[in-house]
């Protein structure tokens, strides 16, 4: 949202010393609203040109005045930039109090992080996710534990937040709380989040995070084959717990929805597509953007296998899911059943579905990216690999043509 920002110095000549000098203001109006401020400056009312709104005259006072008038102007012109950069709301008081600094020792940073948090957590269902506030909390607490480790105290001014500082949190997270190289880099860019809005008030001198360079690492998207499939398929299972962690599993191989997504599934996502058969069109619970799949005919004869019980029919709901834990403890006790020698987690369906049905069956990579709910195609990519397995078997047939 564009503002219609103005800035005025001028002086109150009814104000003026016994020595003829009237102090210098600020009148920042934003939108038709105004805020002032006194610059601690004063010029003699002979020597102040109200059209220029600067001091008259070579003198070194006059132009140390106009030196600091227009390191004032530029300053709020940069927390203004800074602010839609960050698409942060601001008023002119916003303004005004941010050029001359006010509270900036007083900000301190968990407090900045917490104020962040709550307005995330009020926005669950329209700007944010679940997950995300939970990322964001887990963040916090790391931060937390962080500086109590390291300064001995429950928190600490946003100021004093360094160079230093970043690179001992990520050392922390790696060593201490032993994350993953790509997990201390995530939560370190959750973290840059924070500073940003603490930058962008003008409650930090500058950006701490401006010679920080975080790479994540590629990660190897693990997979099954299609004989792993069928052997999951095929596999008698004696448990029915077992055997409905199965059902979902495999629904999940073949329609590529993560574990959120398969769980609030309901009966009103099933719809019937251009082709006149039956397609889920649902929105993704990580980035709210739509997924569009045509259902299989295994996951169709999935879905048909649960459409008439009671609990689902009650809740609305495609396929009883039980909780993410649980899940992924049974998935990996199928997996060992079945002789699997791979970590089987629930989210390994989601890779199977990109990857050996689709992409190694010659479907579009784009189409592969609209079904996965994918924003960005480079997401889609990761799982490209998959291509060169499929170029191999065709070059295997072309080979023995030559025979």
């Amino acid at each position: 949202m564009s503002h219609s920002l103005s800035l005025l110095f001028y002086i109150k000549k009814s104000k003026a010393d016994e020595q003829g000098k009237a102090n210098i203001y600020m009148r920042i109006t934003l939108d038709g609203r105004r805020a002032e401020c006194s610059l601690s400056r004063k010029v003699k009312l002979n020597e102040w040109n109200s059209k220029t709104q600067l001091a008259l005259g070579n003198s070194a006072t006059a132009q140390e005045i106009n030196r600091h008038l227009a390191v004032i102007k530029n300053k709020v012109y940069s927390i203004q930039q800074n602010f839609e950069r960050d698409n942060l709301s601001y008023s002119a008081t916003t303004l005004r109090d941010a050029t001359l600094g006010k509270d900036k020792t007083k900000k301190m940073l968990l407090k900045i992080f917490q104020d962040h948090n709550d307005k995330v957590e009020s926005l669950i269902g329209k700007d944010f996710s679940a997950g995300t506030a939970e990322r964001y909390r887990t963040c916090k607490k790391h931060v937390e534990e962080f500086i109590k480790k390291k300064y001995n105290k429950k928190d600490i001014p946003v100021k004093d937040v360094n160079h230093k500082f970043i690179t001992g949190l990520e050392y922390y997270l790696k060593s201490t709380r032993n994350c993953a190289h790509n997990s201390a880099i995530k939560y370190i860019t959750n973290f840059k989040k924070i500073i940003r809005i603490a930058h962008a008030n003008d409650w930090i001198d500058k950006d701490p995070f401006l010679h920080w360079k975080g790479k994540l690492k590629i990660v190897e998207r693990e997979f099954l084959t299609q004989e792993e499939i069928q052997k999951i398929i095929d596999k008698e299972l004696k448990m029915d717990r077992l055997d409905q962690v199965r059902d979902i599993f495999i629904f999940c191989c073949f329609t590529g929805l993560a574990y959120a997504d398969v769980k609030k599934l309901t009966k009103d996502d099933i719809v019937i597509g251009v082709d006149g058969e039956q397609w889920i069109k649902t929105r993704r619970t990580k980035t709210d953007t739509r997924s569009n799949i045509p259902i299989l005919p295994i996951a169709q004869s999935l879905i048909e296998k649960y459409k008439d019980n009671a609990l689902m029919k009650v809740k609305n709901l495609v396929l009883p899911v039980l909780s993410n834990q649980k899940m992924n403890a049974y998935i990996k006790e199928i997996a060992d059943l079945c002789g699997i020698n791979k970590n089987l987690t629930f989210h390994l369906a989601r890779h199977t579905f990109a990857t050996t049905v689709t992409l190694s069956n010659g479907v579009p990579i784009e189409s592969v990216s609209k079904m996965l709910g994918h924003t960005n195609l480079k997401t889609t990519q990761h799982y490209a690999k998959i291509l060169d397995m499929k170029v191999s078997k065709d070059m295997d047939i072309l080979r023995n043509k030559f025979k």
